[in-house]
Parts: C-alpha cells; sequence; structure tokens
C-alpha cells in the first residue's frame, strides 16, 4: 500500500477502511506526537493488538549518557496510548490516566525498540504492556500503561 511505504506505518486494512468511511487520512494524520517527534519515536506497526516503534538513545540520554527513565517513559505511554486508541476506534479518545515504569537495564548507544501488547480491552479502559529492548533484543524496560476510552465529541 503507497500510503503505509510513504508513512512508514503498518495499519490494519480494517482500520484504514473506519476512517477513510469518515473521511480521515490515517496514515497522512498519524504520528507520535509533537514530544515523539521531537525524541524522534518511529512507529512502524499500529493495531490494537501490538504497536511497535523505535527510538535512538542519542539525544534521549541523562546526564550519565545513559537512555533517560524519562524517555522510555515517553516511548511506552505513546505505544501504549496507540494501541488504545486502535482498540476505541474512530468513535473513542484514549487518555492515559495512570503509567508505571520499572528500569532493567541501561543503555548508551544504539537505539531501542518498543513493543506494546494489550493486557486487557474493555468498553472505557485499555491497559497494555510494554516492552522495550535494546539493539541486542535485552530487556531495557517494561512498563504498563492505562488509558480511560472517552467519547469523542461530535
Amino acid at each position: 500500500m503507497a500510503d503505509e511505504q510513504q508513512h512508514g506505518v503498518k495499519f490494519p486494512q480494517e482500520v484504514l477502511d473506519e476512517y477513510a468511511a469518515l473521511g480521515i487520512d490515517l496514515p497522512a494524520l498519524f504520528s507520535a506526537g509533537a514530544l515523539g517527534e521531537r525524541m524522534e519515536i518511529r512507529i512502524l506497526e499500529a493495531s490494537a493488538e501490538r504497536v511497535v516503534a523505535t527510538m535512538p538513545v542519542k539525544g534521549n540520554t541523562q546526564p550519565y549518557g545513559l537512555l533517560h527513565g524519562g524517555a522510555s517513559a515517553v516511548l511506552a505511554e505513546t505505544l501504549g496510548s496507540v494501541g488504545a486508541m486502535m482498540h476505541g476506534g474512530s468513535k473513542k479518545i484514549a487518555v492515559g490516566v495512570d503509567l508505571n515504569c520499572t528500569h532493567h537495564r541501561g543503555v548508551r548507544e544504539g537505539q531501542v525498540t518498543g513493543t506494546a501488547t494489550p493486557v486487557h480491552r474493555g468498553r472505557s479502559t485499555a491497559t497494555y504492556e510494554i516492552v522495550v529492548t535494546d539493539d541486542q533484543d535485552r530487556r531495557v524496560c517494561t512498563a504498563r500503561l492505562t488509558c480511560l476510552l472517552r467519547d469523542t465529541e461530535s
């Protein structure tokens, strides 16, 4: 699909169709948000079942030269929110209400990859586990995000 290649995010066809029926070109407007873009988060895959993204370590470090724990938290909240948004569909917005992160190891270079998978997908809340790994596929951080799913104002 041309949009997928142009924007780099793989969406399920049924999600693209749902938004297209509303006159919304989801790949054209989709992003990791202003903070995510500033941190160079690149979302590769987005569905209610799985969200995957990468983020460089460079530019996202704390004074000791290690990946900042807050950067891992931003990556986790971004991915969990995207998963919750995809679960909620076009008639809901996802609002993060609880985030916790456990940092397992430091990273000084390369990039990290975050993968969000659902723990719970309900009518009013969605909870995702986000695992952040380094270039050697070692776990850097484990996070959990719960989002409230609110009706869009029509």
